[in-house]
């Protein structure tokens, strides 16, 4: 379990400023996508759905005892350092057109000090930059684009313990998906880290046959922008054939660890079958105090009251922009707590749904067999074309394994909060990424 140990000099540098909403951009000429053909001799599982909508209910309860052969992979939350030797990394780079990938640098620790402010790489660690200064990748999805919409995503998953205690059992995965499940089959975005989907490949599927929408979240959640190509190559492909082994699907989505990402993180990722998801509401749970996570310096009580002021402001109608995509975490017994907590208020006033959903992409993985509902009336592919698949649309409120929904009883979306979100002052932010980075650990 990664637990992070962290100053309150840090923790205030990463509450600081708003990331600036915009509205996405139009589809234009996308460098072409292919399922991952690195990927297709991997052995696939059983005990997973193999499409969506499932012909078989979601399970709830305790989760089964499974015996995984999960043998080949790296060390638990270990960046690979023989990336260019690495055959498997070697043979998936000989697929990668690197004139489509932009050639600069590897970021530092001194980077802040010598970057651009014009910010010409579109890192999300410098001022929030969503949209790419390359024309041949689409911009990342952070916003639902529809106003009182809420993209409900958790990081870092599968939450798992090691040793398990009777105290901390009850905080283990299946814990936040029974919850959702039992809060009307409850959908959100999973972003997985391949090393714990290694640690808890049952909770893992369960999260899956829950009908909930599985992204990757790398191999060992490192500051992509600081690795070499080949180095971040390693961290999708061993976090992808993770996924595809435990679960049998590939994702066509993925989130950076700490938001970390540029132009040439994003054009790697795209052309390894994925596009980047960040968010523009940031709970900060990740930092408040826990079992797994006692550096935390954020109080509960602020990152509630963070919550709070965004219902506030929902409820008030003071912002009708657009939709919003959420930042929450299965880290620890705080995250676990607060996520359970919110939940009922956010499904009773917003259109509560993964954010693939509010941004219409029905089919999230290569795998064309899982079809999820949509808010909107036309699917999308992940370069936001029109696919033509008739996907169960969301008529409001929450979204449920048969796409079938409650009536939102508000009208207006929730403010667009600066609270939480990445600090524009880079001479502070990226030391700071680059010192809660090096704290994190697994057990």
């Amino acid at each position: 379990m990664m637990t992070p140990k962290l100053s309150a000099a840090l923790a205030a540098v990463l509450l600081a400023t708003t990331v600036h909403a915009a509205t996405p951009s139009p589809t234009a000429s996308y460098l072409p996508q292919a399922s991952p053909a690195w990927l297709s001799t991997v052995p696939l599982p059983s005990g997973v759905v193999k499409s969506w909508p499932a012909t078989t209910p979601e399970p709830s309860g305790p989760l089964p005892t499974t015996t995984f052969n999960l043998a080949g992979y790296p060390a638990m939350n270990e960046v690979v350092t023989n990336a260019t030797t690495d055959p498997n990394i070697v043979a998936v780079m000989a697929t990668i057109d690197w004139t489509k990938v932009p050639t600069y640098a590897p970021t530092t620790n001194t980077t802040k000090t010598t970057y651009s402010p014009t910010d010409p790489n579109c890192w999300w660690t410098y001022n929030g930059c969503v949209t790419p200064k390359i024309n041949y990748i689409p911009q990342d999805i952070y916003i639902c684009p529809e106003p009182g919409t809420w993209g409900l995503t958790y990081d870092d998953g599968p939450m798992y313990y090691y040793p398990v205690t009777p105290e901390n059992e009850k905080w283990a995965e299946p814990n936040l998906y029974n919850f959702l499940l039992d809060h009307n089959k409850q959908q959100a975005n999973l972003m997985y880290i391949g090393s714990r989907v290694m640690g808890a490949p049952d909770a893992a599927q369960r999260g899956l046959n829950d009908g909930h929408v599985i992204c990757a979240h790398t191999w060992s959640h490192p500051l992509m922008t600081t690795l070499t190509n080949a180095e971040v190559v390693a961290e999708f492909y061993y976090s992808l054939k993770m996924i595809k082994q435990v679960l049998g699907i590939t994702p066509r989505c993925w989130r950076p660890p700490f938001g970390d990402v540029d132009d040439r993180v994003r054009a790697i990722a795209w052309q390894m079958g994925m596009r980047t998801i960040l968010w523009d509401l940031d709970t900060n749970d990740w930092n408040i105090p826990g079992d797994l996570t006692p550096g935390g310096t954020v109080p509960y009580a602020s990152a509630n009251a963070s919550v709070a002021g965004w219902i506030a402001n929902r409820e008030k109608g003071n912002d009708t922009a657009h939709g919003h995509v959420c930042l929450e975490h299965e880290l620890s017994n705080s995250t676990i707590t607060l996520a359970e907590f919110w939940l009922p208020t956010i499904q009773s006033l917003y259109q509560t749904m993964p954010a693939t959903s509010c941004n219409n992409v029905a089919q999230p993985y290569w795998e064309e067999s899982f079809i999820y509902p949509i808010q909107g009336t036309v699917a999308v592919s992940m370069n936001g074309t029109a696919t033509g698949v008739k996907a169960p649309q969301i008529s409001g409120g929450t979204t449920s394994g048969s796409g079938a929904v409650p009536t939102s009883t508000a009208a207006a979306s929730a403010g667009h909060s600066g609270a939480g979100h990445v600090a524009a002052s880079m001479n502070l932010i990226f030391g700071g990424l680059v010192a809660i980075a090096a704290a994190y650990s697994f057990f």
